[in-house]
């Protein structure tokens, strides 16, 4: 299995990406220019990530120049053959601003920006990449200032109905209350898939607490889970 890793103007999770990809898990992992368009070294078995950072300087709104970028195209070409992609916080923007995932990310709702770890759990067995993380809360750090996950009722329905929520913010018990809501997202969501199940966006940093030098190694469990059930 292996990992692409895109490069946009204004990200600056990439290298944290790419090191816990390849140093902590040991996984073959391949740099991606923005204004590239080639992924003919990848199967759909592999998987492409868009790190979080601040694309393009979030003009307009945050991941909706990069939805344009050349790589993207490829991308949303990729993910519609079935091959895996992972957005997160700026690449979870993305994903919703190229319609890869419903919904969109909206200002914290305190208006400010929030960096700090969370807790959040996964009670959803049907994906590659929540299904050996379920039930236990995991702790996840956050850092973003659009991160407020919203969506009508009738996608969020549909969202739940269909097992396409991955991730809710919750308590160190594993609560979801509106106290562990670190920036007002609806119904608590963190993270969400698509319909195929191979589209994952989350807004918490998983790279971010792969390693006993970080003092955190909850994230690696999600990125095992999904190279187990690859």
């Amino acid at each position: 299995m292996k990992f692409g890793v895109v490069t946009f103007p204004g990200s600056n999770c990439d290298q944290d990406m790419i090191d816990a990809l390849r140093n902590d898990l040991n996984q073959d992992v391949i740099d991606l220019w923005h204004k590239d368009k080639d992924l003919s070294m990848f199967s759909t078995e592999d998987c492409i990530l868009l790190p979080g950072g601040f694309s393009y300087g979030d003009y307009l709104r945050c991941g909706a120049i990069a939805k344009f970028s050349p790589m993207m195209q490829s991308v949303v070409e990729f993910a519609n053959k079935g091959g895996r992609v992972i957005g997160v916080c700026n690449g979870f923007q993305i994903l919703c601003e190229a319609g890869l995932l419903p919904g969109a990310l909206l200002k914290n709702q305190n208006q400010q920006f929030v960096c700090k770890n969370i807790f959040m759990k996964s009670e959803n067995t049907h994906t590659s990449i929540t299904k050996e993380v379920t039930g236990r809360p995991l702790m996840i750090p956050v850092a973003h200032g659009e991160g407020r996950y919203y969506a009508d009722d009738a996608t969020l329905d549909q969202l739940f109905a269909n097992n396409q929520v991955l991730f809710r913010y919750c308590d160190e018990f594993g609560n979801i209350v509106d106290s562990a809501n670190p920036n007002g997202a609806i119904r608590n969501i963190a993270g969400i898939c698509n319909q195929g199940r191979n589209v994952f966006g989350m807004m918490p940093h998983p790279e971010r607490a792969t390693s006993d030098v970080l003092g955190n190694r909850d994230g690696q469990l999600i990125f095992q889970s999904l190279i187990n059930n690859n």
